[in-house]
């Protein structure tokens, strides 16, 4: 006869043994894996433009004409980029981690809140960091600005794309298109409006947008592996027709940039001094396009993915649990220890709180 107490061990142990299954069956390894290529390709995309348009000359020729061009209409801007540009600060960077890590909280998802507070942080220390640590090699190109030094990534796009990719996240999944939207336009504005004001380089907003994409990309996985429970979620609705729009929109703008950099790369030999107005201003329209076109595609792989990553319920994980071990142990009978149990026990299960039930009947003797 089975000692009591070597019973509810048994139990207990099985219990555990099919809930570790049920959870490594519910996780989502396909969104993992894809999250691990979207960081990888960003970090890729960041090598790239940091060894074509830093180690280069044609790259820094190409960087030099553009950021010339920036001279043509100039004073109508002034004030709207001054505007812009004046928005980021130590104090707004500050204000903004604190409010969407509020939003993530009035939510009840502490994996998220320390998601968006992670790409915020990660994405401009990251950017100070190769500010600091690039070396950008003096080839006889804008020599106005070799004592400056190097100026990829760009610490003003970097802010306002980081801040808000994060908000993206938090919001509730009926807002979140119309944020996307916003935040993409808002990002692209800043990269441009540096760019006008001759403090940064097509090359350095377009580098701070892929920063700030792959450390969207490790949060996301991040908060994938925090929230335990991956079973019985619901998904918030999916912004198809947002993401789609961004991204067509993106690939559009960035063709219109290659074009660009092609007319431009046709003249690339002549003194920037002997080009005409026309030609500056492809190169100048050309850079702008690119910032634009980068911020849309990065700002779209994170709404593809945002009703994955946040789903609108989460199950308690402890109750969750305890209910599906049940219902495992019902499907997949471990041993036979139910041998002390009434033939044909029913137990029920609720599916979700205060939603459906369902009963199981349990093998007799």
């Amino acid at each position: 006869m089975c000692h009591p107490e070597s019973n509810r061990y048994r139990v207990e142990r099985n219990r555990r043994y099919w809930a570790i299954l049920l959870a490594m069956r519910r996780w989502p390894f396909r969104l993992a894996a894809w999250l691990l290529v979207m960081a990888v390709a960003h970090v890729a995309g960041f090598i790239a433009v940091w060894r074509f348009f830093v180690h280069s000359e044609h790259g820094q020729l190409l960087d030099y004409v553009a950021l010339t061009g920036n001279s043509i209409g100039q004073e109508r801007v002034a004030g709207l980029v001054h505007d812009t540009l004046s928005t980021i600060s130590v104090a707004s960077i500050a204000g903004a981690t604190v409010v969407i890590g509020f939003i993530a909280l009035a939510r009840r998802r502490l994996a998220l809140a320390v998601g968006a507070v992670l790409i915020i942080g990660g994405s401009n220390a990251t950017t100070q960091l190769f500010k600091a640590l690039i070396y950008r090699p003096h080839l006889g190109i804008d020599v106005d600005r070799v004592a400056a030094g190097n100026s990829l990534p760009s610490g003003h796009t970097t802010v306002a794309a980081s801040v808000a990719v994060a908000l993206i996240l938090v919001v509730p999944p009926k807002t979140r298109g119309l944020v996307a939207l916003a935040g993409a336009g808002l990002a692209s504005l800043v990269g441009v409006a540096t760019l006008s004001a001759g403090w940064h380089r097509p090359s350095d907003a377009v580098a701070a947008f892929l920063v700030v994409g792959a450390w969207a990309a490790a949060a996301a996985l991040f908060i994938l592996i925090a929230q335990r429970s991956h079973g019985g979620v619901t998904y918030g609705r999916v912004n198809v027709h947002t993401t789609v729009f961004l991204a067509l929109l993106g690939v559009g703008l960035l063709i219109g940039a290659l074009i660009a950099l092609r007319l431009t790369d046709d003249v690339i030999q002549q003194a920037v001094d002997d080009l005409s107005r026309r030609r500056l201003f492809v190169a100048y329209a050309g850079g702008a396009l690119g910032i634009a076109g980068t911020a849309a595609v990065v700002v779209a792989g994170v709404l593809a993915t945002a009703h994955r990553v946040v789903p609108r319920w989460i199950p308690d994980a402890a109750a969750d649990d305890d209910e599906t071990s049940a219902a495992q142990a019902q499907q997949y009978p471990p041993e036979p220890v139910t041998d002390r149990l009434p033939a044909n026990s029913e137990i029920t299960v609720p599916l979700r709180p205060g939603g459906a039930e369902q009963t199981f009947r349990l093998p007799g003797r």
